[in-house]
Order: structure tokens, then sequence, then C-alpha cells
């Protein structure tokens, strides 16, 4: 069996490396305080958002195409799950109802994944993903902002975060930036160090942790959210009763986590070079949610912030996030309370940084979008503003919304007419189409584009005027275009042949493949032009080209004979 190209290839599992093992680490004591801070903010009991990074994230990690992308629970999730089950009257403590929510969640994304719906993806411009990812990285430091701080932003949306925080800079608690600078020097120190960078993360989290335990600043910890226990995620069955209230809020749950995940592909590459796979991630993330529902675990989502966290200390492969799993459940039973003492400013502190290096990672894309044009800069300002502003479900789509119009409105821009006329040689030269048929002789057209409806009323403008025509013929060359017409443009192609053919002009297609012969065909657009007057396209370059010149020219010498 021949291997497929890098390029293409699909992530397997690799062996694991001593950075994996170190990250996920990394990743896994992240957890304790960021799990448990964004269960609270979601109204559920701390514990929950420990449990939500063991099972889910292992599962996710195993299956996911995006290899370093960790499954596990973010604050919109959380916030999108409270609201859930409080319009569906359900108590946030409701272990079977949560276990519902969690496996209908999977479900839905496990659907998704099948039906390959992550295809709608393709339509997300670099642009609209530039500016998606952005936005998804301020957020990540918007929501740090009173951990890095001590002060906490009254607005709702993201920029208003920002600005409030920035304003109210008199507000901020010493101690707590103290620490959180402190602990974005010290990372900023060993990642400059090159044997040292890929630990940075770690390093400024144990050394600012083990300081602050010496020398004891006021600030908060982790262990002043809730107490750590000591346990492993305790089994739990859904609550078949709850089903049918939590279904519509499964589905919008669902959305949140695929848009929050949607951008990892983008921000974060797969080290090996194998490309990554929206579908094979829904899939991923549905199963790490149905087998998360079984052991007490919110609903999960692909994490850029975690991810983030894994990436930033030096993630290789798959097994990075499968290890950040297995540590967070070791580091719970064996030493969850000293975890505890992590301040949460040192936790804000690194928060900042990840955020900051994905926007970082993004500045290069940001200009060369703004270099481009000017629709995709605006695609991509609307996008980030619609991440910033809005339910993240609503901005992917938007952004998908305006990758779709991008694509048409260049879609359009591209279809033209090109005159292909013979030389001695037996070459044909390319030129601009005439503006109306030439008489004496046959015309050969090429369409170049995709047989787009938009493009219509444009090309008809730049059709031959056959008026006044003698003794002429026109062939019209498809090789490479028009795969799958619109209605639109095959509706141009009759009005073509009959304006043609009333003014005694006869139009010929070459370069025709099966696919659009057949639609040609069901469209009864082949009626109208005549079966002898379409030539199929072959191996040979310029073969039905020819084929259909020929055709024409006997066609155009025994026409003007028999006159």
């Amino acid at each position: 069996m021949t291997s497929e190209p890098a390029a293409v290839q699909k992530p397997g599992f690799g062996r694991p490396t001593p950075q994996d093992v170190s990250s996920g680490f990394v990743t896994g004591l992240f957890s304790i305080p960021e799990g448990m801070a964004y269960a609270s903010i979601g109204g559920f009991a701390a514990p929950l958002g420990l449990w939500s990074g063991v099972v889910p994230t292992i599962v996710g990690s195993v299956f996911a195409r995006t290899v370093l992308m960790v499954t596990t629970l973010t604050s919109a999730i959380a916030l999108s799950s409270q609201s859930v089950l409080a319009a569906a009257g359900l108590d946030p403590g409701d272990l079977g109802a949560l276990a519902t929510l969690t496996v209908l969640v999977g479900v839905v994304m496990l659907v998704m994944g099948l039906l390959k719906l992550g295809s709608v993806m393709s339509f997300v411009s670099t642009a609209v993903m530039t500016g998606f990812t952005t936005g998804i990285a301020l957020q990540i430091i918007a929501g740090v902002l009173k951990d890095a701080t001590g002060y906490v932003p009254t607005p709702h949306n993201t920029l208003a975060k920002v600005w409030d925080a920035f304003v109210h800079v008199g507000d901020w608690d010493g101690a707590t930036v103290l620490v959180a600078l402190a602990t974005v020097g010290v990372w900023a120190a060993f990642k400059a160090v090159k044997r040292l960078e890929s630990y940075a993360t770690l390093i400024a989290l144990l050394v600012v942790t083990v300081v602050c335990v010496i020398v004891r600043p006021d600030v908060e910890l982790v262990e002043d959210i809730a107490a750590i226990p000591r346990s492993l995620p305790p089994f739990s069955l859904p609550d078949l009763a709850a089903l049918p209230a939590l279904a519509a809020g499964a589905i919008a749950i669902a959305l949140v986590g695929l848009a929050q995940a949607a951008g990892i592909g983008a921000a974060v590459a797969n080290p090996d070079g194998s490309r990554p796979d929206a579908s094979k991630d829904f899939t991923a993330q549905g199963l790490a949610n149905i087998a998360g529902g079984f052991f007490s675990a919110l609903p999960t989502g692909g994490s850029l912030s975690r991810t983030g966290v894994g990436t930033s200390a030096g993630a290789k492969t798959r097994w990075s996030g499968i290890f950040a799993g297995i540590w967070l459940a070791v580091l719970v039973l064996a030493v969850g309370p000293v975890a505890g003492q992590i301040p949460m400013a040192v936790i804000g502190g690194l928060l900042l940084v990840i955020g900051g290096e994905l926007i970082v990672g993004r500045f290069g894309d940001i200009m060369l979008v703004l270099r481009t044009s000017w629709l995709s800069a605006a695609a991509m300002i609307i996008t980030f503003l619609a991440t910033t502003q809005l339910p993240l479900q609503d901005a992917i789509f938007i952004g998908a919304g305006l990758s779709i119009l991008l694509y048409a409105f260049a879609e359009s821009k591209r279809g033209r007419i090109i005159e292909l006329t013979p030389d001695d040689t037996g070459s044909w030269t390319i030129g601009d189409p005439p503006a109306s048929v030439p008489s004496g002789r046959t015309t050969v057209l090429h369409y170049v584009g995709g047989g787009f409806f938009a493009e219509v009323n444009r090309l008809e403008d730049e059709w031959p005027d056959p008026r006044g025509a003698h003794d002429a013929a026109v062939v019209l060359s498809l090789r490479g275009s028009a795969g799958i017409p619109s209605a639109t443009f095959l509706r141009a192609f009759e009005r073509a042949s009959r304006r043609l053919g009333e003014n005694g002009v006869r139009l010929f297609l070459c370069g025709v493949s099966p696919e659009l012969r057949e639609r040609l065909a069901r469209s009864g657009t082949l009626e109208v032009l005549g079966e002898e007057s379409v030539v199929a396209t072959t191996p040979v370059l310029l073969e039905s080209l020819n084929t259909a010149y020929a055709a024409a020219e006997r066609w155009r010498t025994t026409n003007h004979t028999e006159k």
C-alpha cells in the first residue's frame, strides 16, 4: 500500500514525548482552578468543573483530528448550560439532569460530525476565521481580568469589559496585579531561554506559586473558590424524564461548543503537518460528551484557552491531551488540597500570556487580510465584532454567511469570455472577444468561470452580437469550467443558442464533461443546442476543441454552399 502525501495524512497517535508528559501536567494543573472557576461561573458545584477535564478530555484527545485540541468545560458552555437548565426549570445540582444534558449535547455533536456538517467550515474564509479566533483570544483575556487585576468589569460584552477594566485602573488590587505581572515576567524570562521555552508556563506557575506560599500576599487562591475533593469522577446516570425539556437547549449548547472549537484548527496547526477535519472534531467532541455524561461532567467542547496552555507548554502530539486528563485525576487524588494554594492571579497572568500569544500569532494573517481587499477586511472586522458582542454560535454563522457572500462576489467577478484564434502552426492565441460575430469564419470562445448565476448578466454583455453575421459559426469551449452550472446559467446557454440561430449562426459546445452533459439533458438545454453540437471533453488537451472547430467549419461550409 502506498502512503498518503504528508499534506493529507491522517494524524495518528505517534509516541508520547517528554514534552507531552510535561505539557499534559501543566494543562491538568491549570484545569483545577480554571475548571472550578468556570463551573462556579455557571452556578454549578465547583468539583463538576474538575470532572469535566478528566474523561471528556481523554476521549476527545483520542479521537480529535485537530490533535492538540483539548476538550473540556469553557465559560461560554458553562453559562449556556446554566441558561438551558434554568429555562427547563431544573436544578443545576441535579446530577441526573446534568448527565442527560451532557449526553444530549454529545449526541447532537456526534450526529453533526457523522453528517459531515463540519464542511460548513470550508466556506469560512481566512478573513472570517482570523476575526473569529482573534475575538476568542480577546475573550480569554477579558475573562481573566478579575483574576489578573482584582477588578470585576461590569459590562457583559468583551470589548466593553476590557475598556471598563482600563478606565478603572485605580480600582485594581495592587497585590493581585503584582503577582500577575511577576507570573508574566517569569514566563517571559524562561521563554527567552531556548532549552527551557517549552517549560516556561510550568516554571512560571510553580515558581510564583511557591513564592506566594512563602510570602503570603493578600490575593485570592484556588481554594477560595471551593475545596478540592480527593476523589475520581463519580458515575452518574442520565434522567430520561428530563430529556424532553433539555433537547432544544442541548442543540444550542452544542452549537456554542462547536463554534468555540471551530477556530482551534486554524489557530493551532497539527505539529505533524496533517490537515484538520472539522467534522471529525465534531465527532470527537460528541464522543467526549457522551462518555463524560456518565462520569459527572458538564457539557464540554474544544477549549482554545486550555489548548493554548498545552501548546505553550510544548505539546507535540495528542498524547498531551490524554495526559492532561490523566494528570488531573492523579493530582486531585494525590494533592488536591495542595493545588488549592495556587493564586488565581497566577492563573490570570498565564492566561493573559496565552491570549496575547494567540493574538500575536494571528498578526500576520490580520495584516494579510487588510492588504488583500476592503471586502475581506470588512468581513474580518465584522466577525471580530460579532465574536466579542454576540453569542458565539451566532458569530460563527454570521462569519460563514459573510464567507459565502465573499465567495459569491469573487465568483461573479471571475467569469469571463476570451477568444481563441487558430494560427498557422496549429496553436491557438488568446484575445478579447469580438463585439460582434465575424462573418465568413468560425469564432472560438472560451468561458472561464464556475457557471455561477451571478456571472450571467455580465457574460451576456460580453457575448458577441450575432446581428448582421452570415456564413458564421461559434464554438464555445467549457473545458475546466462550468462543472455544475446554475439553472440561470443553463437558460443563458439556451438564449445564446436561440439568438445565434435566429441570425443564421450555429453554436457548438466543446469540453463538456459527462456531468455537465447530463445536466444539459435534464434541463432540456441539450435539445435546444442539438446533440451533434455538443462535443465531450477528452483526456487529450485541445482535442475536443479541434473536433468542435472542424464540425463548425463543416457545418458553415455546407450551409453556405447550400445557400
